[in-house]
């Protein structure tokens, strides 16, 4: 029966800008301090205070516009959008509504097919945050943190261009990575600084109509906006096929019981009374400032991801991985810079060794104790000939352990491979008259044994025999050529 039904998502993604200032007061952003104590007198809109406008967020909404090729508005308008909540102390945010500074734009996406998407974005505008409500912390009460209160925020929206949850988290995935590589957002969903409302409406197939939406609320991890979005669409199906129908309403998601669950009827534009704030005169942006942040753009991720492959010969899928973030790109193009070897084995040993040790002992990219430098320096030992794949593993975990660069490993544990040829047929020698059998065997067309003469020799050698070498050695000894 659900193939009778086509799911219509759109997202309301707010991404917290990395000010260190709020958007319209000097009150601090930095997150974690004890309740109520970055909020001043602005934020708690204290009698005779004024708004007085960052220019930094103004600054990284354009640079979003930007990386988005979206309108850019020369005059955009702040407005009061009215309501009124405990967090709320003014009664009204400070938001844009019919003049946003970021107009219409597109972002592609990649789908599980490996086909691309682009998806509408209908506006990036400019608000500042509330407060935050705390209720598990008071019996029968419930407490007001007004940090947050005034701290910035770009409200990316899309247009409902979004057919299934994997396609919504896809998208938002894509929004995660472009507002770090620009720096504008630190991206960190737990401490709330990226969330999501998303906005779900089921229709039949084919029928041009968009049916009535339910807003889930205050989304912030990529698996809870895949799984709530996906029970609302259930829902919604569910209701329609019983004869039901589907109420304009806002819900929240609670992820202990999987479930979404009304929270109230969701609210029209013309509820919040929008009207030009009178403290604040229009942003104006000159071509001037355009230009300047225009000049300024880091290279943006597709644009990455494509070099990536254009100029090192990378594939897709290593590209992709490369570029997930920007820290793990530089970091990339840095070591492949000391390491003067070529790109496939400086991506093998990001993506594989490198990346594993930083899964696994917990650590930030930028906090990893080694460095480009340190493991370019190994990766030169590789290909030089120095040590094998195998003991660069084994130096590999002792650079991670502080034990000093490749060379001093190399010569404190002895791990310098063999590569005097004629030791090394020496070795070869002495294998093939411990096993006159299996050199019978293999002359006799058995040429899987070849690889029990490689081991047998490389355990003679304490692995530490040339591998390119040994092979050639040991294949014109076995088949008797001079």
């Amino acid at each position: 029966m659900e193939m009778e039904w086509e799911s219509v998502i759109g997202l309301e993604i707010h991404a917290q800008l990395s000010t260190h200032s709020k958007l319209f007061s000097g009150a601090s952003t930095a997150f974690g301090a004890p309740p109520n104590t970055k909020a001043c007198a602005v934020d708690l809109a204290l009698p005779g205070v004024l708004p007085v406008f960052n220019e930094q967020a103004a600054r990284m909404a354009v640079q979003f516009g930007l990386a988005i090729s979206a309108e850019i508005a020369p005059r955009s308008v702040f407005a009061r959008k009215n309501y009124f909540y405990p967090d709320l102390p003014k009664g009204y945010q400070i938001s844009q509504y019919e003049l946003p500074t970021v107009g219409r734009g597109r972002l592609a996406i990649v789908l599980e097919d490996g086909s691309t998407k682009i998806v509408g974005i209908t506006r990036a505008h400019l608000e500042e945050d509330a407060g935050k409500s705390l209720h598990e912390a008071f019996h029968a009460l419930s407490g007001i943190d007004l940090n947050r209160a005034g701290t910035p925020l770009l409200e990316i929206v899309s247009e409902p261009d979004l057919r299934s949850a994997r396609e919504a988290v896809a998208y938002m995935k894509k929004i995660h990575t472009l507002v770090r590589y620009l720096g504008i957002c630190d991206g960190n969903m737990q401490e709330g600084s990226l969330r999501c409302d998303a906005n779900v409406s089921v229709r039949r197939v084919g029928d041009a109509r968009l049916g009535t939406r339910a807003e889930i609320k205050n989304l912030n991890s990529f698996r809870f906006i895949e799984r709530a979005i996906d029970y609302e669409i259930e829902r919604q199906i569910d209701l329609l096929e019983s004869g039901g129908v589907v109420r304009q309403e806002t819900r929240l998601y609670d992820p202990d019981r999987h479930e979404t669950r009304p929270l109230r009827s969701k609210e029209e534009a013309n509820d919040y009374r929008y009207f030009p704030d009178p403290d604040l005169l229009p942003l104006v942006l000159d071509e001037a400032f355009l230009r300047a942040v225009r000049r300024d753009l880091p290279e943006l991720p597709d644009e990455k991801h494509a070099r990536f492959q254009r100029e090192y010969g990378l594939s897709a899928y290593d590209a992709t991985v490369l570029t997930a973030t920007r820290e793990m790109a530089d970091f990339f193009e840095s070591t492949l810079q000391c390491a003067k070897s070529d790109p496939k084995t400086v991506a093998n040993w990001v993506m594989g060794d490198f990346s594993a040790a930083l899964n696994k002992s917990g650590v930030e990219l930028d906090a990893s104790p080694v460095t480009p430098a340190l493991l370019g320096g190994m990766i030169q030992r590789i290909t030089d000939g120095t040590i094998t794949g195998k003991m660069a593993k084994e130096v590999f975990e002792a650079m991670w352990s502080g034990e000093g660069d490749a060379d001093a490993i190399i010569e404190k544990r002895s791990l310098r491979q063999m590569s005097d040829s004629s030791a090394l047929e020496a070795v070869i020698d002495r294998v093939m008259t411990d096993n006159p059998a299996q050199v019978t065997q293999y002359r006799a067309g058995k040429d899987k044994l070849f690889g029990f003469f490689v081991g047998q020799v490389m355990k003679a050698t304490s692995g530490q025999a040339n591998p390119a070498q040994l092979n050639e050695l040991l294949r014109r000894k076995l088949t008797g050529e001079k």
